[in-house]
């Protein structure tokens, strides 16, 4: 019967990530290293604190683009409701708005997906050492792009713009007045040099700021 070589004590770690085929693939390739133990896996993001209070990780990995609720809202409350779980944020686009807000949030360490699975491993266990790991070429590329020029409350009138909703629907969901939300659109569609919502839209997506 084959021994299992693991150490007595291994890296617990939370897997969210939407795209299954993905999920699995890293769940396996991390539970291939004899130090690391993928004890939970979610497909969206509205379970993953919940699943942490109960499977209680060492290290969450979450991706930003998730289903319920995005990664960095997670991570936010992960760090008040799970305090000794470490966080590291794993994405498809490293954009420097999404490393400034998962800093914000919390985070530990930020990379992108195109790595090789053992710079992944090793990122897990700096984090849990205490370590801030972040993409090079993501930390260079977030020194000149500076802070999001949006206000929380452009930003969320922006999020509510997608797809063309009406200005009164947009109101009625963020429980604001019309004007109220006109001028937030306008002011948006201003700092992001846009012609139209949709562009603005598109312009702060790209940035990372929403």
């Amino acid at each position: 019967m084959p021994q299992d070589h693991r150490p007595t004590k291994c890296i617990r770690v939370l897997l969210a990530e939407d795209q299954g085929m993905t999920r699995g693939a890293l769940a396996l390739l991390l539970g291939l290293e004899p130090d690391l133990e993928v004890v939970a896996q979610v497909g969206t993001g509205d379970v993953i604190v919940d699943t942490a209070l109960e499977r209680r990780p060492d290290v969450a990995l979450l991706d930003i683009e998730l289903p319920g609720r995005s990664g960095l809202d997670a991570a936010a409350e992960l760090r008040d409701q799970v305090p000794d779980c470490r966080v590291l944020i794993l994405t498809t686009f490293g954009r420097p708005g999404h490393l400034r807000r998962a800093m914000a949030a919390g985070a530990a360490g930020f990379l992108v997906k195109d790595g090789p699975v053992e710079e992944l491993a090793e990122a897990i266990r700096k984090v849990l050492r205490g370590e801030t790991v972040v993409d090079p070429a993501l930390a260079a590329a977030a020194l000149p792009a500076g802070p999001s020029p949006l206000t929380a409350r452009e930003a969320d009138a922006l999020r509510a713009a997608a797809d063309g909703v009406a200005v009164a629907d947009i109101a009625a969901s963020l429980h604001l007045s019309e004007s109220t939300v006109r001028n937030h659109l306008s002011s948006a569609i201003g700092k992001t040099g846009a012609r139209n919502r949709a562009e603005a839209l598109g312009v702060a997506a790209e940035k990372g700021w929403l």
